[in-house]
């Protein structure tokens, strides 16, 4: 089978397309062929060696976080899942892996399919989809009438975390540049921000909750943003970052949360359930394996509206 592997850190040229033996499976676990997999700036951060203290040095490592494809093989002791089902997933996020023809999970890695969309942008759906329900409900918080800040709102997060916090009652204002301003109009934002023409610093409103997905707007500059008991969200972990958040929220109103992904059955099923509804799925471009180095190149330095995903049929 053909896996995705680099052998030192750095841009997308370290990628490289190896032949392997298709792995085998414990009792316990299940061989999926992968369909499609979604393209997440995690992905470069961690082939680029920014987040080394997270993902290890050893080599050789892999790419790709989150996927879609069809069960292959089961072990003897899974019981939810059979071969031929349709699902979605995701692998550890420091260490990767999807970006094969076939990868190994345990059961709770993975999801039914929603029966209602493609496979390529199924593999849109775990890791962006997960973040913002948990950002939304578990983060942040997000309830009825409550006035919510989305800073990078057009991304892969920001795409479902519009709609979700609508979908929570609150009202929404979203912080996009210029091409993103129509997309998260869709979406629902209730009040949109064109950065490029207005900071984000002059706004007058307050807001309960400030969710930075840009990963440019620091704790220190988004307080004047926030009413006194107000949550700011970032998704950018780091030691340094985490040791300040804990030890902002022991003496602050005003909170500081880090996100860590933390799949759960139940928000796999919330968002599955979810998309099978009415939530708005955008893929900017699709790629196939073989243009790997280019879909990571392009994906790394465009500003998109939604989110890039690698077929591999």
């Amino acid at each position: 089978m053909r896996k995705v592997l680099y052998n030192q850190f750095g841009d997308e040229s370290v990628l490289e397309i190896a032949e392997q033996a298709v792995p085998g499976i414990e009792k316990d676990q299940l061989l999926i062929r992968v369909k499609a997999v979604s393209i997440n700036p995690l992905d470069w951060k961690v082939y680029g060696g920014e987040m080394k203290l997270m993902s290890g040095s050893k080599f050789p490592k892999s790419v790709g976080i989150d996927f879609s494809g069809i069960v292959d093989q089961t072990g003897s002791a899974v019981t939810r899942f059979k071969a031929g089902d349709a699902v979605i997933g995701l692998l550890d996020v420091f260490k990767g892996g999807a970006l094969a023809d076939y990868v190994v999970v345990k059961a709770n890695d993975i999801a039914p399919k929603p029966a209602n969309i493609p496979f390529e942008h199924a593999a849109a759906l775990p890791v962006t989809g997960l973040s913002a329900l948990q950002i939304s409900d578990e983060l942040a918080a997000v309830g009825p009438n409550q006035n919510v800040l989305i800073n990078g709102a057009t991304g892969g997060i920001g795409l479902f975390a519009v709609q979700i916090a609508k979908k929570r009652g609150a009202r929404v204002t979203a912080v996009v540049s210029t091409n993103g301003v129509a997309a998260a109009k869709k979406w629902g934002a209730d009040t949109v921000v064109d950065y490029t023409k207005q900071p984000i610093s002059q706004l007058n409103q307050r807001f309960d909750a400030v969710i930075d997905l840009s990963t440019k707007l620091s704790f220190k500059d988004a307080k004047s943003l926030m009413n006194r008991k107000a949550v700011f969200v970032s998704t950018l972990p780091s030691p340094l970052t985490l040791i300040y958040s804990f030890l902002n929220n022991l003496f602050s109103g005003q909170k500081y949360k880090v996100l860590i992904l933390k799949p759960t059955v139940e928000r796999f099923m919330t968002l599955t359930n979810l998309a099978e509804g009415d939530l708005q799925i955008v893929l900017d471009k699709t790629y196939s394996l073989t243009n790997v180095k280019e879909a990571y190149g392009e994906s790394r330095r465009d500003k998109r509206i939604g989110k890039s995903v690698i077929l591999l049929d």
